[in-house]
């Protein structure tokens, strides 16, 4: 199971679009999927066709403790992928985890008594650094950042970076960046092709291939309650979520033949 903490906490770039359609786009490409709906906003929630007003269980109730995670998960009517959803109850498990023991850990402890029912686990962070984004972190073998090109990106990237190394340090060893995802492209902008250029010359191959562009289609679908991956399937934003859940897939497929020729070479020496 791999388990991604898709974060940025500089909001509006394109976040939870990126959650919604790559877990709708892994799905499709036949692997077991799980989105984790970390945002009191619930529009993972909202965005995989679930409705947050009419839940009657949500993300909350796991973390506090009053529900295991199997009594609160729902599958997404209109992709095949499960949701832990949220709604705007959870704004409160920020004051009552205070007290809670391990309070960080909730999320990961929950996800480790599933860990053979999913491939993918993606989980969508609120755009602060809080409590539900700690947990979200702790749980994570990885974080994907979704950013768009431009100046202000850039300068709450290394803030981004640098909460990362901390949580690395002090809570969760497995953490790491795993890559960079550049989204709203708009390939005639300079400012946008020279801020690309700036992430592949610092962060070389942990930029992400595929480029998401700008896309109407991808904004429209989350109000029909419907991944844009599926809302228009041949729209360009579709079709790079498309290819950029292969190339997620290509990346997992290294990653464990990594760990198998590791273990292999341990076990021999």
């Amino acid at each position: 199971m791999h388990i991604f903490a898709i974060a940025n906490q500089k909001g509006g770039v394109g976040k939870t679009t990126t959650a919604v359609n790559l877990a709708a786009a892994l799905a499709q490409a036949g692997q077991r999927t799980l989105l984790v709906d970390l945002d009191p906003q619930g529009n993972a929630t909202m965005g995989s066709g679930i409705d947050k007003r009419a839940l009657t269980r949500s993300v909350y109730q796991l973390l506090v403790g009053l529900q295991p995670l199997s009594e609160v998960r729902l599958t997404s009517p209109a992709a095949a992928f499960d949701v832990l959803p949220a709604n705007r109850d959870l704004a409160g498990a920020e004051v009552e985890l205070v007290d809670l023991d391990l309070r960080e850990m909730r999320l990961k402890a929950a996800l480790r008594e599933h860990h053979d029912e999913y491939d993918f686990v993606l989980i969508d962070c609120p755009p602060s650094l809080s409590m539900l984004t700690l947990n979200g972190l702790c749980a994570a073998h990885g974080v994907i950042i979704p950013m768009q090109c431009e100046y202000y990106a850039l300068e709450g990237l290394s803030d981004l970076v640098n909460t990362i190394k901390k949580v690395h340090a002090n809570l969760n060893r497995d953490l790491k960046i795993i890559g960079l995802l550049r989204v709203m492209f708009d390939p005639r902008s300079t400012l946008s092709n020279q801020v690309s250029a700036q992430l592949e010359q610092h962060f070389g191959d942990k930029v992400f291939k595929t480029l998401v562009p700008r896309n109407v289609r991808l904004a429209e679908a989350p109000s029909y309650g419907i991944p844009g991956v599926l809302f228009d399937k041949a729209a360009k934003g579709a079709q790079a979520y498309l290819a950029f859940a292969q190339e997620m897939i290509e990346r997992a497929k290294s990653w464990e033949s990594a760990e198998t020729t590791a273990k292999g070479g341990s076990s021999a020496s």
